[in-house]
């Protein structure tokens, strides 16, 4: 594979009206690294079609099913295939397309939660092993350069050992019935068990801060104690979520989602706290960090500042004092992929400041977080063991 030539992707799901998939695409765009080439936009065939055809899809290449878009490019002659192909459709969806396109050794990119149960995840990672092939998941919170700077400094011993994690992911969206008539896309799949999966604020945004709290502190609860709520009437899954964990350094955690926090819009917050010190991040603030060491005065981190590690650097693309945010997050995440992907081509190992990004072991750890917090909602007992059927 040439050094020069932009990877050539297909997207399913991610048409006309869905939120997520312009996102993908744009994220995608920005560096000049992939190229849209095939698609199935849509569960519907004409929706599908119509959708490819707005973003200028050839017609031999756009197609009503994920089924006939695999089958068409094995088809292919190998120099014409897509190199990679990105999932952004409803939860259910998942499993099935990507097990498929890995086991016919393509690359994939696929939103979170990955898929339903730990089996399914299980399965995929023993295939995607199988298969050499490269496999991210879009926990786009991950590609902020100033996360990817917490990161750095708790990895550093800059806050010395770890006592307290904190993440709070707050929306209001789902404050009111907006469900109701049917007309609002995203809660309707998204309430509905049998596509968003066991959870749904949980596995919406809750894996979101599970992942975030992963990523920067290296850590994995051993145990936790979770509590679900449906506070929308009727709804058969959960719009608010919170639970405490335990870690094996004596850390101790806690994780707040909920998206029925009236007037609030995408409040995303991460605390960290050590025995020298704290850093305090909010993704609506995302282009700083605080940091507060014990013996010391505060100090805010800039994005771009040239004292930050190589690993937020490399995370920005303009001069300091200009925002970045969500797009260019996303985009960090695609970076590291097609990092991979092009080493995997060359047939080297990765550079792994370069192939940072969340990969599929992350997407199945979610997947097991998220079972044991339902198990935990449901239990009499306080606290439930992660790795195991607890006490």
């Amino acid at each position: 594979m040439s050094s020069e030539r932009k990877l050539r992707y297909a997207m399913v799901g991610g048409g006309n009206g869905a939120f997520i998939g312009a996102v993908h695409r744009k994220a995608m765009a920005l560096d000049g690294q992939f190229e849209l080439v095939a698609g199935a936009l849509s569960s519907s065939p004409e929706r599908a079609r119509a959708s490819g055809a707005a973003l200028g899809l050839a017609d031999d290449r756009n197609h009503g099913s994920w089924q006939d878009l695999l089958a068409d490019e094995l088809r292919r002659p190998a120099g014409e295939r897509i190199d990679l192909v990105s999932i952004v459709t409803p939860n259910h969806v998942h499993h099935p397309v990507a097990l498929a396109f890995v086991q016919a050794g393509f690359h994939v990119v696929c939103d979170k939660p990955l898929v339903h149960t730990s089996a399914q995840a299980d399965e995929l990672v023993a295939a995607v092993r199988q298969a050499g092939t490269v496999f991210g998941v879009t926990y786009n919170y991950t590609g902020y350069p100033m996360v990817r700077e917490a990161r750095h400094l708790v990895h550093s011993g800059a806050l010395g050992t770890l006592r307290k994690v904190t993440v709070e992911y707050n929306q209001g969206w789902l404050a009111t019935a907006v469900e109701e008539g049917g007309g609002n896309k995203q809660a309707d799949w998204r309430l509905d068990p049998a596509r968003s999966g066991a959870v749904g604020t949980m596995g919406d945004i809750g894996s979101h801060a599970e992942n975030l709290a992963a990523t920067v502190t290296g850590m994995e609860p051993e145990w936790l104690c979770a509590d679900l709520t449906a506070f929308g009437a009727g709804r058969r899954l959960d719009d608010d979520t919170q639970m405490l964990l335990r870690y094996a350094n004596g850390a101790r955690g806690i994780i707040v989602a909920s998206q029925v926090a009236a007037g609030l819009e995408n409040d995303l917050r991460l605390q960290v706290s050590g025995t020298l010190g704290t850093i305090t991040w909010r993704q609506e603030d995302p282009n700083h960090l605080v940091h507060s060491p014990v013996d010391g005065p505060r100090r805010i981190l800039t994005r771009g500042a040239p004292w930050l590690s190589p690993s937020a650097l490399r995370a920005g693309r303009i001069p300091s004092g200009h925002p970045e945010a969500f797009i260019e997050a996303f985009a960090n995440v695609y970076l590291g992929v097609a990092a991979d992907i092009r080493a995997h081509a060359a047939g080297q190992p990765a550079d792994p400041l370069a192939a940072d990004y969340p990969r599929v072991e992350d997407g199945a750890r979610g997947v097991r977080f998220i079972e044991r917090v339902v198990e935990s909602a449901r239990s009499e007992r306080k606290w439930t063991a992660l790795a195991g059927d607890g006490v």
